[in-house]
């Protein structure tokens, strides 16, 4: 029995809450998760967990060796982190977004990220759905906007412009607004992904900002979505321009209340808390920030 993965399956099992996710982010099986924490139990003469079908429980001492568990392969992994930073990272890098963003912003780079560090596997997600860290077994995410969880660490990496645009085609037989209280006579395609949802926030010419409640007969969760919509002629939308791109220039998009920007929201890069930084999520990090500041579409500088 190689203690040391016991003890890691045993650990993320009581952060998932579940055999299967972790069995498939280490890429076995269920019974062989099951094997490790029977084994680790005899091993100890306790029982660590008690079992139904609906949840798993610590037991009191299961509690106890938890905490000592964490302290163990947080040191394990700082150990290697510390002489391991600019060697050759090996292993998986489990990276989630959304899939816009994904799409634009992070495979384009990914063969230059990928030649750099050749014997690491990236397992990139891509889904508009909000994910659960643990659940799903994600090292690092990608997320557009502010994030309020206690227990991730928040890494600022850009920034997401905005517009508020709509195609030529809408606009043929409507007024242009000029200001935002004048979105209230539109139909406006909401992002239904963002928290603020149907309510829209301008800054003002002369500084502070505004909002209105935008009403529409459309809502969408992708930004993928979001742009097509407005080329199709089905509304106005604020937009990030990362999503846009080269069509913010183009004959068919119209960018509208110039003088009023939709407030612009920070890309995190973001991960568990912890007591370093492992050097996979790290490397990513710096090559995507370092990235990020000469691209235009979302440099914060």
């Amino acid at each position: 029995m190689d203690r040391l993965d016991c003890i890691q399956s045993f650990v993320r099992v009581v952060e998932t809450g579940s055999f299967s996710a972790v069995a498939k982010e280490f890429s076995t099986t269920q019974p062989a998760i099951s094997k490790q924490i029977a084994a680790l139990e005899e091993y100890l003469d306790v029982q660590l967990l008690t079992r139904s079908t609906r949840k798993l429980q610590l037991t009191q001492e299961g509690e106890h060796f938890l905490a000592h568990c964490q302290l163990l392969l947080d040191a394990a992994s700082e150990a290697i982190a510390s002489v391991g930073k600019r060697q050759n990272l090996t292993g998986k890098l489990r990276v989630n977004c959304s899939v816009s963003f994904g799409q634009y912003q992070i495979i384009p780079y990914l063969k230059e990220f990928l030649s750099r560090y050749p014997e690491l596997q990236l397992d990139l997600s891509m889904s508009d759905r909000f994910i659960d860290f643990l659940e799903e077994g994600i090292d690092l995410a990608i997320r557009i906007g502010e994030v309020s969880n206690p227990n991730l660490i928040l890494h600022r990496i850009g920034i997401t412009r905005r517009v508020t645009v709509g195609s030529v085609d809408y606009f043929r037989d409507r007024q242009e607004p000029k200001t935002p209280v004048d979105l209230l006579e539109h139909n406006c395609i909401v992002y239904s992904n963002l928290t603020t949802g149907n309510n829209w926030h301008f800054q003002l010419p002369a500084g502070g900002s505004t909002q209105v409640t935008v009403k529409g007969n459309l809502q969408v969760d992708s930004s993928n979505g979001i742009r097509e919509a407005i080329l199709s002629g089905l509304g106005i939308a604020v937009c990030p321009v990362w999503v846009l791109g080269d069509l913010i220039h183009s004959e068919d998009i119209q960018v509208i209340l110039k003088d009023y920007q939709p407030i612009s929201l920070p890309i995190y890069a973001v991960y568990r808390r912890g007591r370093f930084i492992p050097a996979k999520v790290r490397c990513f990090i710096e090559y995507f920030t370092d990235k990020f500041k000469l691209n235009p579409w979302v440099s914060g500088l």
